[in-house]
């Protein structure tokens, strides 16, 4: 018996070419999809920076913005801050000093000595030789740290006396508020003779 060709599977048939199908995608997929999606949105929302006052409330100084920033090593990130833009120029971001331009702060006895006098000189300036560490320097600093709030320079001062292996005391705002209070407008720089004669 010969079979028929038109029968399906017979070998002379043309056999139905397949056909890609639809499949509809379950609604619970979806469901599941937009809760996921809605649970993680909140999950960041509650867990990201993006309200933290800390990030985006207004900061009215440096100061009370450099309360919010890790300490450095060698003492607070403002007093950091300040000597980099102010000091590091002359006296070398390592405060090793300039040959012919700033004496040293490491191991200095300006630095390591009575807080009044280091005080003085960036408020109104410090002007011919000094000796430091056994080395006369003869030049003249201006008043750097005139301008600066009490805040800042005590920052400053107290980040070079407790930097680069220097151990010395703090300096707070309220001792360099009585020093600039009994300097008083005092434009002369200090002398080396001047300062040694202080406490």
């Amino acid at each position: 018996m010969n079979p028929d060709p038109n029968e399906p599977g017979s070998p002379g048939s043309e056999a139905a070419e397949p056909k890609a199908a639809r499949a509809s995608v379950p609604v619970w997929l979806f469901v599941l999809f937009f809760l996921l999606l809605y649970w993680g949105m909140i999950y960041f929302d509650q867990r990201s920076a993006w309200a933290d006052p800390q990030v985006y409330i207004p900061y009215h100084s440096a100061a009370e913005l450099a309360l919010y920033q890790p300490a450095s090593a060698g003492g607070n990130a403002l007093g950091k801050q300040f000597y980099d833009n102010v000091c590091a120029l002359c006296h070398n971001p390592d405060g090793t000093g300039k040959p012919n331009q700033a004496p040293p702060f490491v191991g200095s006895d300006m630095v390591l000595g009575s807080p009044g006098r280091m005080i003085r000189i960036p408020l109104a300036g410090l002007s011919g030789p000094v000796q430091v560490k056994g080395q006369e320097w003869n030049l003249s600093m201006p008043a750097m740290g005139a301008a600066m709030t009490d805040e800042q320079l005590a920052a400053v001062l107290t980040y070079i006396r407790q930097s680069w292996g220097n151990k010395a005391s703090e300096i707070t705002p309220d001792q360099v508020k009585a020093i600039r209070t009994e300097v008083g407008n005092r434009t002369q720089p200090w002398t080396a003779a001047e300062l040694d004669n202080l406490q």
